[in-house]
């Protein structure tokens, strides 16, 4: 990814136009908050094998290491007190974001994050990818559904990690290798991971311009939803993070450290929040 700047430098400028740029107002500190997306919302494989982590959640969580958007928020105010909700589950790609807005409307979420899109990438083969309009029709329907049931929650979507940044970094290490190997861990990108035959390297090139494309379709979607929904900029695709933000139970799901960033990241780059009291 360092290599290769100007590739990434044209998606956070396109992911700009819907985050912190739209925000000319504070916003009151949410009452109730639910987090939505896949393995990376539930804290998976940040404390243990194999498991969701949810109190190292970058967004809901509750553990002081990773200080997340929830704990951020409740220093403001005290009325967001365990009314942190995560619906995100290991394995969702945007198919699943209707459903979860769905539970997060019943909840009378006022404050929604999202991060999903990395398993419509890592499939096991590039043909079985999301294609982009998909996406974007999926996150058009969620948003909807989400306006319909709560026409003033905030929305905060975060991008996509850089995925070939993983490669890069893991790359010449064996155990990531062998767990990526086995596991059978995103093949689109990771399948292969030290041949440097043409072929493995244009297709690790298509799956990151996919996940460009998703970070895109997110933030248009974004800036069609309004002043109320942020994206974070494309600073989480943007991050240089190395293996000591990677779990080492799989190499793939970020640590307690990777949450960490990814809550200073996307809390940084998102709203800016008061309490009104």
């Amino acid at each position: 990814m360092i290599a290769r700047l100007g590739p990434v430098i044209a998606a956070v400028v396109v992911l700009s136009g819907s985050g912190t740029a739209q925000a000319a107002a504070a916003q009151p500190v949410p009452e109730i908050m639910a987090a939505l997306g896949d393995s990376i919302t539930t804290g998976f494989n940040a404390c243990g094998w194999y498991v969701s982590c949810v109190s190292r959640s970058w967004s809901a969580g509750d553990h002081q290491e990773v200080t997340s958007h929830y704990l951020r928020l409740q220093r403001l105010s005290g009325t967001l007190h365990k009314h942190n909700l995560n619906f995100a589950a290991p394995g969702s790609t945007s198919a699943d974001l209707l459903g979860q807005v769905r539970q997060a409307v019943a909840a009378k979420a006022d404050y929604v994050t999202i991060l999903v899109g990395a398993q419509d990438a890592c499939t096991r083969t590039e043909q079985a990818m999301t294609p982009v309009q998909t996406y974007r029709r999926r996150m058009d329907a969620a948003l909807a559904e989400l306006r319909a049931g709560m026409p003033r929650a905030r929305v905060l979507i975060a991008s996509i990690p850089d995925l070939r940044r993983l490669w890069q970094v893991g790359k010449g290490n064996p155990l990531a290798r062998t767990f990526w190997t086995l596991g059978r861990i995103c093949p689109t990108m990771l399948a292969d991971p030290i041949s440097t035959k043409r072929a493995d390297t244009e297709r690790r090139a298509r799956v990151r311009a996919r996940v460009m494309a998703y970070n895109r379709a997110a933030a248009e979607a974004c800036a069609a939803y309004g002043p109320a929904c942020h994206t974070d900029g494309g600073a989480v695709f943007a991050y240089p993070f190395t293996l000591d933000h990677v779990s080492k139970w799989d190499y793939f799901h970020p640590s307690a450290a990777g949450q960490r960033v990814l809550a200073e990241r996307t809390f940084t780059n998102g709203f800016d929040w008061i309490d009104p009291r």
